[in-house]
């Protein structure tokens, strides 16, 4: 059998906003098949064996036929190495953990050349999962030996590097829901939800609402139980103590069995439980002087360890905790129980999942070793159990479960802490009876983490992360969450001036105004930057500014191709011309005709309650019309224009067509047959000079006016406005 030459990936673009392609994130790849272009799959001997035994899952991949099985289908029946690498990639990311669905593989004007995309949120995720899908291709073609289990580990490894973390993701997925936008802000998990001045900001599970000086007090343990203490909230006894010495005194002054831990660690990190022994305390202090600044020894109190979730001053979720024990069968040493006890699929060092691996070197576990008596090499006696862990297991849903009265009790202490986002550890016998009598609170922590919640190991899982972006963006604020009213504006003739004039108009209106063009970054009139910003980095940097109350974007063709739009969905989408294809011949865009494809992604976003507006002097850009989600308006230098005619005739959903044009010199508004002249284009001047074109012009007024400013307003703001180009 021949050996072909590798597939050559000429190129990889990652576009981070809506494209040609689709609304989310995605990998575009050119590719060359080379001489693989003669063959597709159906005439490769045992290609399609091959690849279906490491990936038999392709067979849920509908492909275009849309049904199960479809796109086996499609390799039985031949099809080109392009398409079969983009399933492969998906494929690559479903086994890794990261559902993708989305891919599409186009043939262009090249021979053997094509362009594929596949859907990823992460660029690093979809550059690791090409290169092991191009690695695993090209073995199935020349019949050459594959790591698949590696390709996944190295996937799954970069997802863990880079993507956002169980807790942070499951708050930015239920904003989503709402069609809240998010922008990463870091390469952690520090996310912005809404743009502009709308903006909210989480890092994990703490807010922009979670005040530093209640993070602080949550920190200290010993603090918090005091301020607790002193409001009525039910809290063990306990002291700060400054050596072992120390401990195993207050220790005998409380009275035994206590709890040695520390004042400001986490994660059930250093916390020993039901101590009595002299040596267990000091070797308790021992392991938890180093996770925190200090050491409390407190009053053990018997009962199950419960984690309260309190978001915005209600309790959302609960789970309860179980100790960890293994049972001996006469046979298997401990660490070999352990071992079988650590292959449980709710078990790993990561964080997606909800119990960690049992770690027999870990100070609290050899402790707990330590006073049975037993070691990593005893043989357990048949039945015999072994108490392995007391604590940090809390991953038994009990929400239902919750009295009023602890959950009273919960709501109280995250308040007095201050905390809007707030993790309660509470010890209890019976969480369905009151607390006082039979629990306490034991600490309160900020930024707590989710996925106990998320992925319980029995019981229902609870939307957490839409009990927090309810919190954040309050549904009783009505539609539109986390937006600013946005203006999109593409093309090419004079579209800054437009940029500039809508951006002023806003402004007027008594919004605070940013706009992104190529003339610059404005704020408020102020020009805050001189460089061109039309494109996804300036419209980026516009959109995380706190200040922005309204924005306004200008966008270009090649910036779509190359990069995508820096926003999910805009009010207004402005589309003002299809000119400059004979630029973009290294996008394959070589007639005017394939603008339609580019430029129709502006139209594409508009909220369903915006307005998309289109020059109808160029019909090629009025016919993007059908595709815009929500109102229409047209704008011409022509009266007698046809389309603006039908669109004024055009009743939808009872709203008649709204258009702009002039006739005899004078600027028309149309609302179906009512007019209303807006002024003469001589008085309809900016202070600086002269509009560059009366096209400009209307477009600016088009887009004011579909954001319902008045036409008293738009004619003063017109005059007042002082450009220059």
């Amino acid at each position: 059998m021949a050996t072909f030459k590798d597939i050559q990936l000429l190129r990889t673009t990652y576009l981070r906003g809506p494209s040609v392609w689709t609304y989310r994130p995605i990998l575009e790849v050119w590719l060359d098949l080379g001489e693989l272009e003669d063959y597709p799959s159906n005439k490769l001997p045992g290609f399609n064996q091959r690849l279906t035994a490491w990936l038999p899952d392709l067979v849920e991949h509908t492909c275009g036929v849309g049904e199960r099985g479809g796109f086996i289908q499609r390799l039985e029946g031949g099809t080109w190495m392009g398409h079969v690498l983009e399933h492969i990639v998906i494929e690559l990311l479903n086994l890794s953990g990261m559902p993708a669905e989305f891919g599409q593989t186009r043939e262009i004007s090249r021979r053997g050349v094509y362009r594929m995309v596949f859907r990823c949120p992460e660029e690093a995720v979809a550059r690791e999962a090409l290169a092991h899908g191009h690695r695993l291709l090209m073995a199935a073609i020349n019949d050459q030996a594959f790591d698949l289990k590696a390709a996944i580990h190295a996937i799954k490894t970069a997802i863990n590097d880079r993507y956002l973390g169980p807790s942070t993701g499951c708050i930015v997925d239920a904003a989503g829901e709402r069609r809240i936008p998010h922008i990463r802000l870091n390469d952690g998990n520090l996310v912005q939800l809404g743009y502009g001045a709308a903006q909210r900001r989480i890092w994990t599970a703490e807010s922009d609402q979670t005040s530093a000086i209640a993070e602080g007090i949550a920190q200290d343990k010993d603090f918090t139980k005091r301020l607790l203490a002193s409001c009525g909230v039910p809290v063990p006894e306990g002291q700060i103590v400054k050596n072992a010495e120390e401990a195993w005194e207050v220790a005998q002054d409380i009275g035994f069995p206590v709890t040695v831990k520390p004042s400001d660690g986490n994660h059930a990190r250093g916390v020993t439980l039901e101590l009595s022994q002299e040596a267990d305390i000091k070797a308790a202090f021992a392991l938890a002087e180093p996770e925190g600044s200090e050491v409390i020894v407190e009053k053990f109190i018997d009962g199950i360890e419960h984690r309260l979730l309190v978001v915005g001053g209600k309790v959302v979720a609960a789970t309860k905790g179980e100790t960890v024990s293994v049972h001996g069968n006469g046979r298997a040493t401990l660490a070999e129980l352990v071992a079988v006890l650590n292959q449980d699929p709710r078990r790993g060092p990561e964080q997606e999942y909800p119990l960690d691996w049992i770690d027999l070197d870990k100070g609290a576990v050899r402790l707990e070793l330590k006073r049975q008596g037993v070691t990593p090499d005893t043989v357990v006696a048949k039945g015999q159990g072994v108490l392995l862990q007391r604590n940090g297991n809390m991953a038994i849903d009990c929400t239902d479960d919750v009295h009023p009265d602890v959950a009273y009790y919960a709501q109280l202490a995250a308040k007095i802490v201050g905390l809007d986002i707030a993790g309660m550890d509470m010890i209890v016998k019976d969480v369905s009876k009151p607390l006082q009598g039979q629990g306490a609170i034991l600490e309160v922590n900020a930024g707590p983490g989710l996925l106990m919640h998320l992925k319980p190991t029995s019981g229902a899982p609870r939307p957490v992360g839409m009990a927090i972006a309810d919190h954040l963006f309050p549904r009783d604020n009505g539609p539109g969450a986390g937006r600013i009213p946005l203006v999109g504006i593409a093309g090419t003739r004079h579209n800054a001036f437009i940029a500039r004039l809508v951006g002023w108009l806003l402004q007027l209106s008594g919004k605070l105004t940013g706009v992104a063009s190529s003339e610059g970054m404005f704020i408020a009139g102020r020009q805050t930057q001189k460089n061109n910003a039309a494109h996804w980095a300036g419209a980026h940097r516009l959109l995380t500014n706190r200040l922005a109350q309204a924005a306004v974007i200008q966008t270009t063709a090649r910036s779509i191709l190359e990069e995508g739009l820096a926003y999910d969905r805009c009010l207004v989408g402005v589309v003002t011309d299809m000119d400059g294809y004979e630029t973009l011949a290294d996008h394959d865009v070589l007639e005017q005709a394939k603008m339609t494809r580019v430029l129709r992604t502006q139209i594409d976003v508009v909220l369903d309650e915006g307005a998309g507006v289109l020059n109808a002097d160029i019909a090629q850009v009025a016919e993007l019309a059908p595709l815009c989600d929500g109102e229409v308006l047209l704008y011409s230098t022509a009266a007698d224009n046809a389309a603006i005619a039908a669109h004024r005739e055009n009743v939808e959903n009872g709203s008649e067509g709204r258009a702009v044009f002039v006739r005899g010199g004078q600027v028309i508004l149309a609302t179906g047959a009512s007019e209303r002249v807006l002024g003469s284009l001589a008085a309809l001047s900016p202070a600086g000079g002269q509009a560059p074109d009366q096209s400009a012009l209307l477009a600016a007024i088009a887009a004011a006016w579909s954001m319902h400013i008045g036409p008293d307003l738009i004619a003063a703001g017109i005059k007042t406005f002082e450009y220059q180009a």
